[in-house]
């Protein structure tokens, strides 16, 4: 079982904690240094370059994210089996960015991303069993086998979206309807660098910023918008400057510490009422675009090979867990053992759930809620738009777990 989850790596020599300093107890609270170079700013002030956390929550991370990697890895493994087909986007490289920021926000928050999904689905409360289901087109899927790698949902979690840059106005949305029942949440609505010259992403600045919405928008720039380099496809790539009226942060994609740390300061800004912000994830990704992209046309296998050498946000971590004494490389073995054999037997669970053949009747669930549907719907007549058949009528759909 995973540890009990909480209430561009940076320079291990700018980034420390005095080995003094740190408590024997596992849960008991100190402060670690970040790198200087973990952020950048436009119109506003830096967040404090201290982090407070606890053994614990180090540990919680380094877990977190060799899961996702891992869960990553069997997604890429079952795609080339031809287990899953269509669609699968991986994110291999950028798990930082999703275990950094649900490390810094409360599952009463809200976030919804692009379609490079699976480690904020896993990171909202997704199973591995589901996500990997979902991927396999299996009916306990975490969108029942329908969504596939793109749409993948959980409670606080909207996606997992396929049209480019589209979640970005419905992130401004949530937010919008967070901001008008009284509640003090915040939204994170993410999007590619390939997704930043959106129009829609600009409208949904300019909304946010006259309603004072309580949102952080952040690009994930992971260097590459399909295989396209940022500086093809973007006249201007410091995308943390685009919000133009609205404040930026740039930051350490590739260092989960620097995203935490910058996601409490983001949500503690837009909890004060001052209106969204803007944040730059750098990161990178070590697969292609999708799994039918060999991601070597447009790059090189050396630049690859050099960003998971120097840059790996997991090796990254690791490194500085020793160096400040927070455990041993024995103890981090056993982690990283723990991780992969939890994941390893929710993906064998996955591919051990049927696959019923889909029917057509399988096509008008999830469509209405029952009661709702329309007396008429291209000639069917209403008995024919429920969602079981007659036999079936009263019974609870199978639960799917989520959590």
């Amino acid at each position: 079982m995973p540890l009990t989850r909480r209430a561009v790596t940076t320079d291990a020599a700018s980034s420390h904690a005095d080995r003094e300093s740190v408590p024997s107890a596992d849960e008991e609270p100190f402060e670690v240094r970040l790198s200087d170079e973990s952020f950048e700013t436009y119109e506003l002030d830096p967040p404090p370059y201290t982090l407070k956390t606890t053994k614990k929550e180090l540990k919680q991370i380094y877990w977190d994210m060799v899961a996702v990697r891992r869960m990553e890895m069997a997604a890429d493994r079952l795609y080339k089996e031809k287990k899953i087909r269509g669609f699968c986007h991986l994110s291999t490289g950028q798990e930082a960015v999703a275990v950094g920021i649900e490390h810094a926000i409360d599952k009463s928050d809200h976030l919804i991303t692009a379609y490079r999904c699976h480690g904020f689905a896993m990171m909202r409360g997704g199973t591995v069993k589901s996500i990997i289901g979902e991927l396999l087109g299996r009916r306990e899927g975490i969108a029942y086998g329908k969504g596939g790698s793109m749409h993948m949902f959980a409670k606080g979690f909207y996606g997992g979206n396929g049209i480019v840059g589209a979640q970005v106005p419905v992130g401004a949305g949530i937010a919008f309807a967070e901001k008008y029942a009284g509640k003090n949440t915040v939204t994170l609505a993410l999007y590619g660098d390939g997704a930043s010259n959106q129009g829609q992403v600009f409208e949904s600045f300019n909304m946010a910023k006259l309603w004072n919405l309580p949102v952080i928008f952040g690009c994930e720039n992971n260097k590459y918008g399909m295989g396209t380099s940022a500086n093809r496809s973007s006249a201007m790539t410091d995308y943390y400057k685009r919000g133009q009226y609205i404040p930026g942060l740039k930051i350490n994609g590739m260092d989960v510490l620097s995203v935490k740390a910058a996601v409490e300061y983001g949500k503690r800004y837009v909890q004060e009422g001052k209106g969204p912000l803007v944040f730059e994830y750098v990161t990178y990704r070590y697969g292609g675009h999708s799994m039918s992209d060999p991601g070597t046309t447009y790059r090189t296998r050396e630049e690859i090979q050099r960003m998971r050498s120097t840059n790996d946000p997991i090796s990254g971590l690791k490194s500085k867990l020793l160096d400040w004494g927070i455990t041993t490389e024995a103890e981090l073995k056993e982690i990283d053992k723990e991780a992969r054999s939890f994941v390893d037997a929710e993906v064998a669970e996955a591919e051990k759930m049927e696959a019923p053949e889909p029917t057509a009747q399988i096509l008008f669930e999830d469509a209405y809620v029952r009661g709702s549907e329309p007396q008429f719907l291209r000639g069917r007549i209403p008995e024919e738009n429920f969602y079981y058949e007659q036999a079936d009528m009263g019974k609870e759909k199978p639960a799917v777990a989520r959590t």
